[in-house]
């Protein structure tokens, strides 16, 4: 993490998230402000494994996973706050109004930009927008609550 650029690289990333591949989903933090908003992205290549069933001929990157993106982009500037951010997991509690305006496909690099709508400490709503060159791909607000983990699985 280097908080001087405001970026977070994917060690970083990591640190704060429990996510491990196939589904980590933010590869980079390109900026963000505490507490407030971040900006993130995820490359999309025809690596991912989804691809192999989603679908053969025609590969679109599942909107399911793009609200998952976005709401891992936002998990990382939420557990910031948490200095024992090991003993903590973030689980959706709510998604509402997810459109979707255009396909995400392999070779597009999604930037993600998550703000706080509000924040009561262990619950947290936030709106997600995810951009690919610029148009807007996919939108959702959700909600999230951070969970204690139990004794010995931190």
């Amino acid at each position: 993490m280097t908080d001087s650029a405001k970026t977070i690289d994917i060690q970083g990333i990591m640190d704060l998230l429990p996510h491990r591949y196939p589904i980590l989903l933010v590869d980079r933090v390109l900026d963000y402000e505490s507490g407030q908003w971040i900006r993130g992205i995820k490359n999309i290549t025809m690596g991912d494994p989804i691809f192999q069933g989603h679908f053969p001929k025609q590969p679109v990157f599942p909107g399911v996973l793009v609200v998952e993106a976005m709401a891992q982009c936002g998990g990382c500037l939420i557990m910031q706050d948490f200095p024992d951010r090991s003993k903590k997991v973030i689980y959706f509690m709510a998604i509402d109004g997810v459109k979707f305006r255009r396909p995400v496909v392999p070779g597009d690099q999604m930037v993600m930009e998550v703000k706080v709508i509000q924040n009561k400490g262990k619950i947290c709503k936030m709106r997600g927008e995810a951009f690919v060159d610029g148009q807007k791909a996919a939108e959702a607000e959700f909600m999230s609550m951070l969970i204690d983990l139990p004794e010995g699985q931190a």
